[in-house]
This record gives structure tokens, C-alpha cells and sequence, in this order.
């Protein structure tokens, strides 16, 4: 089973998220697994789904 590379904390990935809806970009799941795959991959590590993420973000 190939271990994924995950590079982010959750703070780290819900400080992004919150960078990129402040900053006007994007967090379509599809636009955001192809601009930042990183971040994708650290979001789903932590939380159940990327929609969960987004709205663990807009909740702090």
C-alpha cells in the first residue's frame, strides 16, 4: 500500500482553504485537485471529504 505524501497539517490545510476563498480563487474540488494537488491530498487525509474541509474552514 504506497503511503501518501502527505505535507500539510490540518491548521495548514484549513489556512489555505481560508487563503483562497479570501483571495477570490477558487475551491471547486475539480479546480483545486488541479491547481494544488498538495493541498487536495492533505485535506482528504484529514477530513472525511473536501466539502468537510471547506466547511471546517468557513466555521473558524
Amino acid at each position: 500500500m504506497a503511503k501518501l505524501d502527505i505535507t500539510l497539517g490540518s491548521d495548514e490545510v484549513i489556512s489555505r482553504i481560508k487563503q483562497l476563498q479570501s483571495g477570490g480563487g477558487s475551491i471547486n474540488k475539480k479546480q483545486v485537485k488541479q491547481h494544488d494537488p498538495e493541498l487536495m491530498r492533505s485535506a482528504l487525509y484529514y477530513f472525511p471529504s473536501w466539502e468537510h474541509a471547506v466547511k471546517n474552514a468557513e466555521l473558524l
